[in-house]
């Protein structure tokens, strides 16, 4: 059979980096998209850079959708406009792109089993409607958290969609997924953002060396402190819709720390070099 997303228009809820770059690689390849935003600026821009077939603040848009992509802040997932959910089609397969997915699954299983948990493990520093961006979603993970009661049919669309954008999926319970992101998403964003602090507090600590920090910083330094400078607001409600399993990660992370302070501290270098050979074994086996 067809997939849903050919043979229905596509709804998305939100133009920002996920839901707008949805929106250019659904129409690439060929899918009628309907989008809804929540300010007329927003929708004029996002007309301007072709985002979606049809954009509008009216959640009307929405009205036949066969799949539909609520590509909101985790605030706006878990406390959905009124008007939002009497405008989704009844019919409609949902997902969201929710980077934390025990709350979102919690807060919307009430509408039904043909509403699919899921999270492209894809992103850059950039938000808005300015951010979205052609084939984002290529070779990266995409993970569904489906609920005992997820209706198969619903599954298999979002399935689809993913694929059909290049990415590569996956299905986990929600508190796996949590879990996971924990460390390898969020905690990376905390850590990023304490590389920046600490590079600040040494300026301010040492006024004449400050220039000489920023003139120096490169490739390294770009790599390791790319998302602690993205989307606060993104940062934030990560760390407060995964709180306990993101201090979990900081626990792991700080004493990951302790360690290798403590061997540099003891000048134990054949035993840095062990764990710097045995890290540079590990780095692999997460990026394949």
């Amino acid at each position: 059979m067809t997939a849903l997303w050919r043979r229905q228009p596509v709804g998305i809820v939100g133009l920002g980096l996920i839901g707008g770059s949805l929106g250019l690689d659904l129409q690439a390849l060929g899918a009628c998209v309907r989008a809804l935003v929540h300010r007329p600026e927003t929708a004029s821009r996002a007309r301007e850079r072709g985002l979606a077939t049809t954009v509008s603040t009216d959640p009307g848009v929405l009205g036949d959708c066969g799949l539909v992509v609520l590509a909101l802040p985790l605030d706006r997932l878990l406390a959905p406009d009124p008007a939002l959910l009497a405008a989704l089609p009844s019919q409609a397969v949902l997902t969201d792109v929710g980077s934390v997915k025990g709350p979102v699954q919690a807060a919307w299983r009430a509408l039904g089993p043909r509403f699919v948990p899921s999270h492209p493990m894809a992103g850059t520093a950039q938000a808005g409607v300015e951010a979205g961006q052609a084939d984002l979603f290529r070779d990266r993970p995409w993970v569904a958290t489906p609920a005992p009661d997820t209706d198969p049919q619903a599954l298999q669309a979002v399935r689809e969609l993913a694929e059909a954008l290049g990415a590569r999926w996956c299905c986990c319970p929600a508190s796996d997924h949590d879990r996971a992101v924990a460390m390898i998403s969020h905690l990376p964003v905390l850590v990023s953002a304490g590389l920046l602090l600490a590079c600040e507090s040494t300026s301010v600590e040492d006024p004449e060396l400050a220039p000489l920090l920023r003139r120096l910083a490169s490739s390294g330094f770009a790599d390791t402190s790319r998302v602690g400078g993205g989307n606060p607001e993104l940062g934030m409600l990560m760390a407060r819709g995964n709180r306990e399993a993101v201090l979990r990660a900081l626990g792991h992370y700080r004493q990951a720390i302790d360690t290798i302070e403590q061997l540099v501290q003891d000048q134990r270098w054949a035993e840095l070099h062990q764990l710097l050979s045995l890290c540079q074994a590990l780095r692999p086996d997460y990026l394949s």
